[in-house]
């Protein structure tokens, strides 16, 4: 299904756009070319998503929508169009919904490795699809603002995301948490755009110290990270990961209030999982303007299907 759509997508395109989006699968620098940068400050390759025609957004978006869950393509989309209410700010920066790359690495197929990128300010969702594995890691899962308005709805795409965090956070006892609280200051990511095959210690407190309860949290909080992917999938990366739990752990450094404006980062590092959050503290409340990242330190760029950069 995941190749059908990408291939409707190709076959609305003009020669010239399918020669721009498509780059061969051996081309390492474009499979690693993706950043939170916004347009102006990082250049893209592929094709930009505002000078694609009706015709061909639809289309990308039922690649979307077939390679994510519902969930995590609602979830993706309103990170995406965050971005609509930054437009305008000027700076010699460039933001809105408009400007957010494709890119088609490797011809789309049943049997050969082949990725996708799509991403722009905020985020990227890096696909690396090989028969039936897929790895929707490295991902930069962010957003800013964190809040905002759409046709008179409140959006807020990673709300529950921080409404979990928060929520096994305030679980633990007085012990757990000197063990899982590092800091009362957030830090930044550590492997965050430009990160690619470096490693990051286990912090905070391990799934195996937690009780039943908390360690049902902490799988609520993995979930929406491991639920990304379609439900097929999910299901295969969400028992991996509920089966290493144990040895998987949770980090926090700032607040553990959530009424405290001054921002929060919490990790979790496991054997095939790095989640990291963290609120930036740049000119505004750090709670409305988020990075994160998601990633597989066994599995980035498909490496575990043998899918890997060369």
């Amino acid at each position: 299904a995941i190749v059908a759509a990408a291939n409707a997508f190709l076959d609305t395109l003009t020669a010239d756009e399918r020669d721009a989006v498509l780059f061969d699968f051996s081309d390492t620098a474009q499979r690693q070319l993706w950043s939170n940068l916004p347009e102006g400050l990082f250049q893209r390759d592929g094709l930009m998503w505002g000078n694609l025609d009706e015709d061909s957004q639809q289309a990308w978006l039922g690649v979307l929508q077939t390679i994510l869950s519902d969930s995590g393509y609602e979830q993706v989309y309103g990170e995406w169009h965050a971005d609509d209410a930054l437009a305008g700010g000027g700076g010699g920066l460039t933001f809105g919904s408009d400007y957010y790359w494709v890119a088609v690495i490797g011809e789309p197929s049943e049997t050969d490795a082949w990725q996708f990128q799509f991403g722009g300010h905020h985020i990227t969702v890096n696909a690396t699809i090989k028969g039936s594995d897929i790895s929707l890691t490295p991902s930069f899962i962010g957003v800013q603002p964190a809040v905002y308005d759409s046709d008179g709805n409140e959006i807020r795409p990673l709300g529950t995301i921080e409404d979990d965090a928060y929520a096994l956070v305030d679980s633990l006892d007085t012990t757990q948490a000197s063990t899982a609280v590092l800091g009362d200051t957030l830090i930044d990511l550590v492997l965050g755009p430009g990160q690619d095959g470096k490693t990051i210690e286990n912090q905070g407190i391990a799934g195996a110290d937690l009780t039943d309860e908390q360690k049902a949290l902490m799988i609520s909080l993995i979930a929406h990270y491991g639920g990304l992917v379609n439900d097929e999938d999910a299901t295969a990366r969400m028992a991996e990961l509920t089966a290493q739990l144990d040895e998987t752990y949770f980090a926090w450094y700032g607040p553990t209030d959530p009424s405290d404006t001054s921002g929060l980062y919490f990790r979790v590092t496991g054997p095939s999982i790095v989640i990291e959050y963290s609120g930036q503290q740049m000119g505004g409340s750090a709670t409305d303007h988020i990075h994160g990242v998601y990633r597989d330190p066994t599995n980035d760029y498909g490496a575990g299907f043998g899918a890997g950069l060369s």
